[in-house]
């Protein structure tokens, strides 16, 4: 397996030819060059000194900012993105510690929410934008949509691990291992090993990008989703509300769904057939059809 060439991304306080935050965190050349073939434009947010890159598939139509999950760049949301650009108008947050934005030093709910409403304010995405998110995502989300008004909310296989409940089910050093392969050089053969139900396309994209990741950022994500309870901000999650979740998701089990139904029946939950954690992956056509028929009352 070749190594490829690699551009390192660089945050405030560093200098250009070191790694953020010390894990050796680097963008491909070829991953790079995969922007080329997306519909969207590159759109830059600052929360403080932290710089945040947006993905805008524009368009007139009602804003839908996506948030992806723990190891997930914008990009790799693309083909999901790309199914609603008829619909509303998508955007794609590169999640600080992944992709082409900063790192940060911190990486709490409170954080990931405190960005994404900097992204909704400077972008002017309007009084009631709606949100989006997948795992991570969801959970920021979630913790977003009780800090400003929203038009709605779609959380897609939400983690509910947390304090006094069992641990996530997919292990940290499972992320480190693959993150690993990944800053050595990894290619979609090697992916498919741990996503076998993968569209190639989407192995090749998480091949090029997943070394984007901060080492640091994977870190504290998985430590919070086991520190931080989603049920904190779940019941006062407002409606709208639309809980996506896999029929043979390990993260959202029948009695987790049962669980978030009791705690907020504000929400409307949808099992999706034939899928686990990662919907859009194993079951992309089902997915994004249930996907569009919960966004549809939302954006009209």
């Amino acid at each position: 397996m070749s190594t490829p060439v690699t551009s390192t991304v660089t945050t405030p306080g560093t200098s250009p030819g070191t790694s953020p935050s010390g894990t050796g965190r680097q963008v491909r050349q070829d991953a790079l060059a995969d922007l080329a073939d997306v519909q969207a434009v590159s759109r830059w947010v600052h929360n403080g000194d932290l710089r945040l890159h947006v993905l805008d598939y524009e368009g007139t139509g009602t804003p839908v900012l996506i948030l992806p999950g723990i190891t997930s760049p914008a990009i790799t949301m693309d083909f999901v993105a790309r199914e609603l650009n008829d619909l509303c108008r998508p955007l794609v947050l590169d999640v600080r510690g992944r992709g082409l934005s900063d790192s940060g030093s911190s990486w709490t709910l409170d954080d990931y929410a405190s960005d994404t409403l900097a992204v909704l304010s400077e972008l002017d995405l309007g009084s009631e934008p709606v949100l989006l998110g997948h795992s991570m995502g969801a959970r920021i989300a979630a913790t977003t949509s009780l800090r400003r008004p929203l038009r709605g909310t779609v959380l897609v296989d939400p983690p509910l691990s947390g304090p006094g409940r069992g641990p996530y089910p997919t292990s940290l050093e499972a992320f480190l291992r693959q993150y690993a392969e990944a800053v050595r050089g990894t290619d979609a053969d090697e992916v498919a090993r741990a996503w076998p139900r993968w569209p190639r396309a989407e192995q090749e994209l998480r091949a090029r990008w997943l070394s984007s990741c901060d080492e640091a950022a994977l870190r504290a994500t998985h430590a919070g989703f086991e520190n931080e309870d989603f049920f904190d901000a779940w019941p006062s999650v407002p409606a709208p509300c639309t809980v996506l979740y896999g029929a043979d998701s390990p993260v959202v089990t029948a009695d987790g769904a049962a669980e978030i139904a009791a705690a907020n029946p504000r929400a409307e939950l949808v099992r999706v057939p034939d899928a686990g954690h990662m919907i859009f992956w194993d079951n992309t056509a089902e997915a994004c059809a249930l996907l569009r028929t919960a966004l549809e009352p939302l954006v009209r």
